[in-house]
């Protein structure tokens, strides 16, 4: 018991001890911790600002990736009209072509008929000559291979005009299921891009 009250009554005087320090030394022990407390303060900023900067820069990437497929889409746009429009030109360039085929081929069934048909006016006039003699049948002879000669011609101007017109046809055809086919593609193709 009597150890309990000296350490009592020591334990006191420590306490008192302590309360009665000097103003000054209780002061600078109350600003320490409050500079540490400001310190610790500006490290957790600086790291926040620190941890901020892969997200800036990830924020950065991200806007330049966008950035990047507006433009590549816009380069697709542009790929794409581009292709439209050659296309169509190979397609009425393959349209001229049917069409300037045609237009020679017809001409030239009617050269050739109009050919066959002065050569057969020759052979008439010849033939109506040597038929002076015997007239009638030289006659009836050249008025046969007149015909012949004429319905031939138109035979052969017909057949020439029908197959000009049977290739342009083709021609006009294929043209367009190239053009057709060439559109569904790029078709394709821009969608894959844009999705």
């Amino acid at each position: 018991m009597t150890n309990q009250n000296e350490q009592a009554k020591t334990g006191g005087k420590k306490v008192e001890r302590q309360a009665i320090k000097p103003a000054a030394e209780v002061q600078e022990e109350t600003l320490e911790p409050a500079v540490e407390v400001q310190e610790d303060v500006t490290e957790p900023a600086a790291e926040v600002r620190e941890a901020m900067r892969p997200l800036d820069e990830f924020l950065g990437r991200a806007e330049r990736a966008y950035a990047a497929y507006i433009e590549a889409q816009k380069e697709v746009m542009t790929a794409y009209h581009e292709n439209e429009q050659r296309v169509q030109k190979t397609y009425r360039e393959a349209e001229r072509k049917a069409n300037n085929a045609c237009e020679k081929a017809i001409e030239q069934a009617l050269r050739l008929r109009e050919g066959v048909e002065q050569q057969a006016e020759e052979a008439h006039k010849k033939a109506k000559e040597k038929a002076e003699e015997t007239y009638r049948k030289a006659t009836e002879q050249a008025e046969e291979a007149h015909k012949t000669a004429i319905e031939q011609a138109r035979q052969d101007y017909n057949e020439s005009v029908s197959q000009a017109l049977r290739v342009r046809k083709e021609t006009i055809e294929q043209a367009w299921e190239g053009r057709t086919q060439d559109l569904e593609t790029a078709w394709k193709i821009f969608t894959k891009e844009t999705r």
